[in-house]
């Protein structure tokens, strides 16, 4: 009797110590099918590719009256994750910042991001911010210095870095890259650059593959009248996003060439969210994504230049950041 009880209380406290392992997670923005989607892979064991360790509990609306495909998603996003998940809604981003652990910035809108995040770094809440980082290079840079700052880890990334031939080419499967093309689709939204509002997948791939040191950047048209951005890379290797309808592309390296940019769903960002938030180690480093960031700015000021070079180095200035 005594052994049976003894199991039982040890299966039960397993199961508790699992639990009590889970990190809370709170999402900020509710305006983005990543929202339900994430939230499904985490809370759901029974779901396509669950991601274990962290489940989300709270949630703060937001939404940009604006912005009509972010107000008008933010009723019905709320609905599922207090019907379907047992999310509890919070009035603040401070309350909810009280009740989790961990925070993911999801809000569509990249604007309001950098309000979003001071009370969650205030906070001390490891965050994770999705596309795009900010609504200007201006506003990353700024985000980052107060998590430098305060010690809070932050990390910001479009889901299709984690594709497993993109980060193959990253890796070094065809030796150093030398020449890469993405394409992703690149729907314009009016409040933000060009390529910060869908065009940022193909050129999050783009730079998985190359790294940073881009030098410049040109902006033209293909021949169908498509988006495309070539940058220069340090020791002359050409890097370029074309927009397209889809996610694909292509890397040339040393050692032959592969196919990159596929996108591979949500999962294998989640598992990286979830690793980041529990070693407080960033997959992706600040001087990447504010790269990233200010490719897109350049793409925007070459357009304007009519298709004339724009360096990196002079939108880190305006931003009044320090080349990374």
């Amino acid at each position: 009797m005594k052994s049976r009880c003894a199991a039982f209380l040890a299966t039960a406290l397993a199961l508790v110590t699992s639990h009590a392992a889970d990190l809370r997670l709170g999402l900020i923005g509710l305006d983005t099918s990543h929202v339900t989607a994430f939230t499904a892979i985490l809370n759901d064991p029974a779901a396509k590719d669950h991601v274990s360790g962290a489940q989300v509990v709270g949630a703060f609306r937001g939404g940009s009256p604006e912005i009509e495909s972010s107000w008008s998603r933010v009723n019905g996003y709320a609905k599922t994750l207090v019907e379907k998940h047992g999310v509890k809604l919070y009035d603040t981003i401070e309350e909810l910042c009280r009740n989790v652990d961990a925070v993911l910035l999801e809000s569509v809108d990249g604007r309001p991001h950098l309000a979003q995040a001071r009370p969650v770094i205030a906070a001390g809440k490891p965050l994770y911010i999705d596309k795009p980082m900010a609504g200007s290079l201006k506003d990353a840079g700024e985000i980052f210095r107060l998590a430098r700052e305060a010690g809070v880890p932050v990390f910001s990334t479009s889901s299709l870095r984690f594709a497993t031939k993109t980060l193959a080419a990253r890796a070094g499967a065809i030796g150093t890259v030398t020449n890469a093309v993405s394409s992703s689709p690149a729907h314009l939204e009016k409040t933000h650059p060009d390529l910060f509002w869908y065009g940022i997948h193909g050129v999050e791939s783009l730079f998985t593959v190359m790294g940073t040191g881009c030098v410049s950047v040109k902006r033209s048209l293909t021949a169908d009248g498509k988006i495309q951005v070539t940058g220069t890379w340090q020791n002359g290797r050409i890097g370029t996003f074309r927009e397209s309808d889809g996610y694909s592309g292509n890397a040339q390296g040393t050692k032959g060439e592969m196919a990159v940019g596929a996108y591979d769903g949500y999962a294998p960002l989640v598992v990286e969210i979830v690793r980041f938030l529990k070693t407080r180690t960033a997959p992706v480093a600040a001087a990447e994504t504010l790269e990233i960031l200010a490719f897109m700015e350049a793409a925007d000021e070459s357009k304007r230049r009519n298709g004339d070079p724009v360096t990196l180095a002079e939108m880190f200035r305006r931003a009044g950041i320090s080349s990374p």
